[in-house]
């Protein structure tokens, strides 16, 4: 296991390569790799271990009674899901995670992860407060959701976003981490009307987009 790369996550934050790497043992830590579009965990089993991307990315998908799908969340290399869950093991996922590239996955126990080991080393107890910031900006992201999606039109949910993600960039040019039919599915749109929204606001001079990249703009070309 590559230390240097866990001190860089959201997780190990805070903790030297050494240090990673001795709690790997502690924490009932395993690797394992997925391809692209397998399944991590499945809707309605209950977890017991958090998930870290060590490299590729994985999605947080809702898929209702008819197949519908929804894309709730996009975890990238050095991020972390499942750990809400995983604290409360008697709760089956409302949600599956799927493999969206060929992805490593190191799991580790959150029960070993909440109580520290009998020496309560000082990096263990960082390796909790990592946790709480963690699952604070997770609620944070599903509060920005939630607010990208309140808007009755599409237009008025892709300005939301894009706007959102345009002051985040701060650049002219800002790329998002979703495809058409991704971005539909995170903004609970079907993927033809938001794909005639998006070319008719760039007739109207509002944007201009190139695949996946966007680029605001006050008023007509």
């Amino acid at each position: 296991m590559d230390g240097e790369f866990l001190t860089k996550t959201v997780l190990f934050q805070g903790t030297t390569p050494q240090e990673a790497e001795q709690m790997l043992s502690c924490l009932g830590a395993q690797r394992r790799v997925f391809p692209k579009g397998a399944y991590v965990y499945h809707a309605g089993e209950p977890v017991r271990a958090l998930g870290v991307v060590l490299s590729g990315s994985v999605s947080i998908e809702s898929d209702d009674f008819w197949g519908n799908k929804s894309i709730l969340d996009r975890v990238e290399a050095g991020e972390v899901f499942a750990e809400t869950y995983a604290c409360i093991p008697e709760e089956p996922l409302m949600v599956s995670v799927v493999a969206a590239e060929p992805a490593q996955i190191l799991f580790l126990e959150v029960e070993r992860v909440l109580h520290t080991c009998p020496d309560a080393c000082r990096y263990h107890t960082r390796l909790i407060e990592n946790l709480l910031r963690i699952s604070a900006r997770k609620n944070l992201n599903l509060s920005r959701r939630i607010f990208h999606t309140s808007a009755k039109t599409i237009r008025g949910r892709l300005l939301s976003f894009l706007s959102y993600r345009a002051a985040q960039s701060q650049e002219a040019w800002f790329t998002i981490p979703f495809n058409r039919q991704q971005l539909a599915d995170y903004l609970g749109v079907d993927r033809s009307a938001l794909s005639n929204e998006l070319s008719k606001m760039q007739r109207e001079g509002l944007l201009q987009v190139e695949k996946n990249r966007f680029r605001l703009l006050a008023g007509p070309l």
